[in-house]
């Protein structure tokens, strides 16, 4: 690869036939480490794409024009209702108008070059420009890897929050953070 890293990432929409893709993903250990079981997950995925959850829409990292990756951004307006805000209180405590961010690279090889980092930070620019203002992202706070690429991508823990979910990070991003 010669160009920088950022310069080779884009995103597009997930469609119906990369849900085997994701599957396979979502099945591998640094995935199941971090989200849930592949098939509810695919079953989240495919009610975004089919149109039955407005709330988050999901999209392929790809590297070069190959699929390496997985983002998906939600609207936090819709999710600040009890059956969410009882395992997840911080949801109350942002904007409703916030949307929160997940992404996972798809092969464990690829994590620590960078990547996940220049995606993310390119992703979170991309919203910026449509509008959003309050961008989230909720790390379990022991993914010292996750926390530090997010970090890396502009993402800063929001103070008033520190601690107060047990196993969540929230972070926002700050555009003008450099990507160190």
């Amino acid at each position: 690869m010669s160009a920088p890293v950022a310069d080779m990432i884009a995103f597009r929409p997930v469609e119906p036939h990369d849900l085997p893709r994701l599957a396979g993903w979502i099945a591998q250990p640094h995935w199941q480490d971090w989200w849930g079981e592949p098939e509810s997950e695919i079953g989240h995925i495919r009610e975004m794409i089919e149109g039955r959850d407005d709330t988050c829409s999901p999209f392929l990292i790809t590297l070069d024009g190959e699929p390496a990756g997985y983002i998906q951004v939600w609207r936090v307006g819709p999710h600040q209702i009890p059956e969410w805000t009882a395992a997840s209180p911080w949801l109350l405590e942002v904007p409703a108008e916030a949307v929160g961010v997940d992404l996972s690279l798809a092969d464990a090889q690829r994590l620590s070059q960078g990547i996940g980092s220049a995606a993310l930070r390119r992703f979170a620019d991309s919203l910026v420009a449509q509008g959003h203002e309050t961008i989230l992202i909720d790390p379990d706070p022991t993914n010292a890897r996750a926390v530090g690429a997010y970090r890396k991508a502009g993402f800063r823990p929001v103070p008033d929050l520190e601690g107060r979910t047990p196993g969540v990070l929230i972070m926002q991003f700050q555009q003008d953070s450099d990507l160190t």
